[in-house]
């Protein structure tokens, strides 16, 4: 298994997100980590909802759905009301039965160059505040904590707080496609015309 190749998800893939998040919640149980994700608490309509909001993508191996991961153009709940200069990702999951090693920062370079093309400077996520592990792994992918919330609501739960990171991209916005006030234009939805991820350098 080497090629990842990536794709907006459809409704075809509602079973498949809920897999995934389940399947990360436990995970993140049997390493301690049980104040973040619970099984059963996101459903099929909360990515149904994500889907016509914002974005979701999926990645595939082999035929197999291996991660996923949504990409929101505003966040108000956790960033407050911002210019149009950042994209947000959020529920990056993996399969980890499946996936290679080194399939969740690959994922993560995806959303950001998704978020680049746009013309959108900023990658920014939160995650629990507490969860060293986690704010680790981001740091270590070339984020900078930037703030703290207290109190953002959950969709499936009592309000928690969170620490922020943001990531400057490479790529900078061009005149071609310069911010503006209104979301992106989503990809074409095909799932004949995906694109792939280049191999790990």
């Amino acid at each position: 298994m080497n090629g990842l190749r990536f794709r907006p998800a459809s409704s075809a893939d509602l079973s498949h997100l809920v897999r995934l998040r389940d399947d990360a919640a436990r995970w993140m149980h049997s390493q301690g980590i049980t104040g973040q994700w619970q099984p059963g608490e996101l459903g099929e309509d909360h990515f149904h909802r994500i889907m016509a909001d914002a974005e979701v993508w999926i990645a595939e191996a082999d035929g197999r759905t291996v991660g996923a991961w949504e990409l929101w153009w505003e966040d108000p709940d956790a960033w407050g009301r911002q210019p149009p200069t950042a994209g947000y990702v959020h529920r990056l999951m993996v399969d980890r039965a499946a996936a290679p090693p080194g399939t969740g920062r690959r994922l993560l370079r995806a959303a950001e160059r998704r978020v680049a093309e746009t013309g959108r400077g900023l990658t920014r996520l939160d995650c629990l505040a507490g969860n060293e592990r986690l704010t680790a792994y981001y740091l270590d992918a070339g984020y900078q904590v930037v703030g703290h919330k207290q109190g953002k609501p959950q969709p499936g739960g009592t309000p928690k707080s969170f620490t922020l990171l943001e990531k400057t991209l490479a790529v900078p916005p061009t005149p071609a496609t310069s911010p503006s006030d209104e979301s992106p234009k989503k990809p074409d939805g095909d799932v004949e015309n995906p694109w792939r991820a280049p191999s790990p350098g």
